[in-house]
């Protein structure tokens, strides 16, 4: 997630002129159904407005301007909170049931509207359609878990040494919950958090990337009018489109309970510390570099199409995307060769397109990253041994890319570059590789591809994978909305989504 929903506005991005936008043209008609127009207000509190720089919006996939919006001011944010913590005691007061149903019915009209929210998905960030419409139904199932949470969020009683007292746990809303989400998730991080968020009984304050505030205006609009059609304050959901100064507005704000950062490890170590500046609670969701293990006993079939899923999927912009994979000695030329083979067959176009696989990356920095690691791979003793070039057609598109030949240690493959790049090594010994895994900043997701018994237990176990994802003959990407979605050391430590993640979102009163 490493471009940071917090980095200053894109830079030579006004307002374009109103007749060249996609959202005008007869093609892009199906933007009218999600309620977006030329401009857009970005802030919601349960009226629209905003008083900020006006911001547009391109298209990764051919760098065309879609729409506008208008970005809040500090005192539009100032004011938004004001309003959300008004809204937090109306919404505290509600019983937790009730609130799940609320929670229901969010779910539901994001269903209603799945396939054309995808799209916008597709047309803003830039992942394939099917991408595109997988986050929504994430979010749809989140919502799911969140309703039967909201029956279920308990603490024990428990023996009190004292006679005639009872001793008892109970859990309580944080009360503002901060929601700070990057580019390549711009729908389904909001919903993880808060779908949980709202049925512990938080109000939450939303600020996704600048680049793609479209997204962030037609999912509010979807809450909403669920908020406004059950007649409670719509700040609940409260929404501030905006740059930097409103992420550092949130951070530093003491009347934020929590705030929930999804980024680069870069902004995320600032926010920390502003956070902790003021004693306050932050929840951080932050950079990858991912490792699949295959083993010599490994099933190559199953090996091939998960390395090249979790390597080239989303264009090689998850957190959770494949960017070293340790291949035995034994087995190396081949796993290669067969990769490479794998990765010609990769249909590239159009993320709307339903043949597509690979889509553009999100901006045209990011095309500049790819490139300048690249070169650093070369220059660090890596051979291509395939992509590695800018495509020439419109739009942010990069060959998929494989590079051999590194030490594991070299620098380059222990920086995490947002872009569909694979570095490949050698490893001899089962000690070795697992130290590998481990030895960079990063504890996000971990593989191993094996038939051993003895050896999977091993990985599980203390001495094993140090990541917060830890899987076993399926990709690093992807995960699941029933656990705890998270790692550790540079990744931030913290959990979204299931398990108890929720006691993340509550205070404890014993």
């Amino acid at each position: 997630r490493a471009a940071a929903a917090l980095l200053p506005l894109r830079a030579g991005a006004p307002a374009a002129a109103m007749s060249t936008l996609l959202v005008s043209q007869p093609r892009y008609a199906w933007l009218r159904e999600l309620g977006l127009q030329e401009e857009n207000p970005g802030v919601y509190n349960g009226r629209w407005g905003g008083g900020g720089q006006v911001v547009t919006t391109y298209c990764p996939a051919n760098n065309e301007p879609i729409a506008s919006v208008r970005q809040a001011s500090l005192e539009d944010y100032e004011e938004t909170v004001k309003k959300a913590k008004e809204a937090w005691k109306v919404w505290a007061d509600i019983p937790a049931p009730k609130r799940g149903e609320i929670v229901r019915q969010i779910g539901d009209a994001l269903r209603q509207k799945i396939k054309v929210l995808g799209s916008l998905v597709s047309l803003e960030m830039g992942k394939i359609f099917v991408e595109g419409v997988g986050e929504v139904q994430e979010y749809v199932d989140v919502c799911d878990y969140a309703v039967g949470l909201s029956r279920m969020i308990g603490g024990p009683i428990l023996p009190s040494e004292r006679p005639g007292h009872a001793l008892i746990e109970q859990w309580n809303p944080v009360g503002l919950v901060g929601i700070i989400t990057a580019f390549n998730f711009p729908v389904a991080v909001y919903g993880w958090n808060s779908a949980i968020a709202m049925i512990c009984g938080n109000a939450c304050l939303w600020k996704g990337a600048p680049t793609t505030s479209l997204i962030s205006v037609a999912v509010t609009k979807i809450i909403a009018k669920v908020l406004e059609d059950n007649k409670v304050p719509g700040a609940i959901c409260s929404l501030v489109c905006g740059g930097a100064d409103i992420g550092t507005a949130m951070a530093r704000d003491e009347r934020m309970d929590l705030l929930s950062f999804t980024g680069s490890t870069k902004v995320g170590k600032q926010v920390a510390l502003m956070v902790q500046e003021r004693f306050g609670r932050s929840l951080l969701e932050l950079g990858g570099n991912n490792a699949i293990i295959v083993f010599e006993d490994a099933d190559l079939n199953l090996v091939i199409p998960s390395a090249l899923f979790a390597a080239v999927g989303t264009a090689g912009q998850r957190c959770t995307t494949a960017r070293r994979l340790f291949l035995h000695e034994s087995i190396h030329d081949e796993v290669v060769a067969k990769l490479a083979k794998a990765y010609a067959q990769v249909r590239i176009g159009d993320p709307w397109d339903s043949d597509t696989l690979y889509g553009p990356l999100h901006t045209k920095e990011a095309v500049k990253m790819f490139l300048g690691a690249v070169e650093q791979a070369k220059q660090q003793g890596g051979s291509v041994v395939y992509g590695g070039k800018v495509i020439n057609r419109p739009g942010n598109y990069v060959e998929p890319t494989i590079v051999t030949g590194l030490p594991h240690n070299a620098p380059i493959v222990h920086t995490e570059t947002f872009a569909p790049i694979l570095y490949v090594l050698k490893f001899k010994e089962e000690e070795e590789v697992f130290a590998w895994n481990n030895e960079v900043k990063q504890g996000l997701s971990s593989s191993i591809f094996t038939k051993d018994l003895g050896r999977i237990f091993r990985w599980l176990g203390p001495k094993g994978s140090d990541c917060g994802i830890v899987n076993v003959n399926i990709p690093t990407s992807g995960a699941e909305i029933g656990g705890a979605f998270g790692g550790e050391k540079h990744t931030g430590g913290g959990r979204e989504s299931g398990s108890d993640s929720w006691k993340l979102y509550m205070r404890r009163s014993t």
